[in-house]
């Protein structure tokens, strides 16, 4: 299949906003990704383990294209939050090797105007069909929002935070 400008575009986006995502994450140990430092439950591995576990979903949905599936409330419990034999480099791992799948599903999706059935979910009532493309920038649109919490989670933490971090 012909490579488009724009299938690339969308896996350098992608790659783009992974690592402002790992540099949120630069340099920290086991416990500090599992310390809360804001009002929120929110921790930088659990947002880690959240967004490995959404950039595979999507991409299984897409995939799949299973207009049967469903999604339960009780399916997402500890969504954010790292499990106890979870590490940051083992769902750093597991993240690269997703992220390499995903670029090669968007450079051989079929179509991406191709409509996408997406599961049944607690949060939006009835079936939704979303295209190709954006199913894949709902996926952007997941680690550019969490990327943005954990600046902030970082930076609550210890000080750090991505643009000096980028720059150093």
């Amino acid at each position: 299949m012909t490579r488009s400008r724009e299938r690339e575009d969308l896996i350098q986006l992608l790659d783009e906003q992974r690592e402002m995502f790992r540099i949120a994450l630069r340099g920290i140990g086991e416990d500090q990704a599992r310390t809360r430092t804001t009002a929120s439950e929110l921790t930088l591995g659990g947002l880690l383990h959240h967004l490995v576990r959404c950039e595979r979903d999507w991409t299984t949905v897409l995939v799949e294209r299973d207009e049967n599936a469903e999604q339960k409330l009780e399916d997402y419990a500890d969504e954010y939050l790292i499990a106890a034999d979870e590490t940051v480099p083992g769902l750093l791992a597991e993240w690269e090797r997703i992220a390499a799948n995903t670029a090669e599903l968007i450079r051989a999706v079929d179509d991406l105007d191709a409509s996408i059935p997406t599961p049944a979910n607690p949060w939006v009532p009835g079936r939704v069909w979303w295209s190709a493309r954006f199913l894949i920038l709902h996926i952007l649109r997941e680690i550019a929002h969490h990327s943005g919490h954990a600046d902030i989670i970082r930076e609550e933490l210890d000080g750090a935070n991505t643009t000096a971090q980028r720059a150093g």
